[in-house]
């Protein structure tokens, strides 16, 4: 009975502590959405989390008309688009090679990529601005991929490493038994064994994608070629005066995407980050 007590006691408090968890990180989301759709007059009158009296998507329809949005959800998409399928085309076959082929210097290599790691990105920038600027790469994608990618390679690269291990041997073996290339094992069996590693690895570097900040405001200064972050500071006016409806629906705008995909993918994306953490 005792023991049904304190188990009945420390089930409340985690999950107290989790709904509270969960609170503080959807409490921004809400309030961001509600005060989009809410008119200039009820934002100034109603309390934050009150409901609006009808649907007002009038700020949508402003923030399209006074900034670069589509433009800019364009632009984002193409990075985010290329640099991700850079970033496995690149890291899963790396893993692949250093923790199921055993070439010699395989190990050395991989602890040589994950200092890349321990480099701060700003300290890079300057170095690259000046690069970009000689051989003509600011204010294209390029200048906005090849930073993000180099720098990922390492963490990528250490994701898929630790998802290789649960790619059996005995299955390998038998692929090269059967007359199988190398080449032709990777493609037909390990592409589709670490499927939960890649979503994982896409839904994880989307996010940051998307969200580059750094690079872009560092590296563009052509207009048509902004991402939504930097698009998102054309809604602050002169001596910072903001006008709060159409900055609130950018926002919504600019993180729908993130959202719709993690919902889409949060299974997948749960599984591959649990698998990922076990130890076999």
């Amino acid at each position: 009975m005792q023991k049904n007590i304190m188990s009945l006691r420390g089930r409340t408090v985690l999950y107290s502590v989790l709904i509270l968890f969960a609170i503080m990180q959807v409490y921004p989301i809400i309030w961001v959405i509600l005060q989009s759709i809410k008119t200039t007059e009820e934002l100034t009158s109603l309390a934050a989390f009150s409901l609006p009296s009808s649907l007002y998507m009038g700020h949508f329809k402003k923030a399209l008309e006074v900034s670069t949005i589509p433009r800019s959800f364009l632009n984002s998409t193409i990075v985010a688009v290329i640099t991700l399928t850079l970033e496995v085309v690149l890291c899963c076959p790396f893993a692949f090679a250093v923790r199921k082929l055993r070439w010699k210097g395989g190990e050395k290599v991989f602890n040589f990529v994950l200092l890349g790691m321990m480099i701060p990105v700003f300290c890079c920038l300057i170095p690259m601005f000046k690069v970009f600027n000689t051989i003509g790469l600011r204010n294209t994608y390029w200048s906005l991929i090849l930073p993000q990618v180099g720098f990922s390679i390492p963490i990528v690269t250490f994701m898929y490493r630790s998802f290789m291990d649960y790619v059996p041997n005995s299955v390998l073996e038998s692929a090269y038994i059967d007359g199988a290339t190398t080449f032709q094992t990777f493609i037909k069996i390990v592409v589709p064994m670490v499927r939960n590693a890649t979503i994982t690895v896409l839904t994880y570097r989307f996010i940051y994608a998307w969200n580059e900040f750094t690079y872009a405001n560092t590296f563009l200064t052509d207009r048509a070629m902004r991402t939504l972050p930097i698009t998102l500071k054309d809604f602050t006016g002169e001596f910072g005066l903001v006008e709060w409806g159409p900055t609130f629906a950018a926002i919504v705008m600019a993180v729908m995407p993130t959202l719709i995909l993690y919902f889409i993918l949060s299974k997948n994306v749960i599984e591959g980050i649990a698998l990922g953490a076990v130890k076999s």
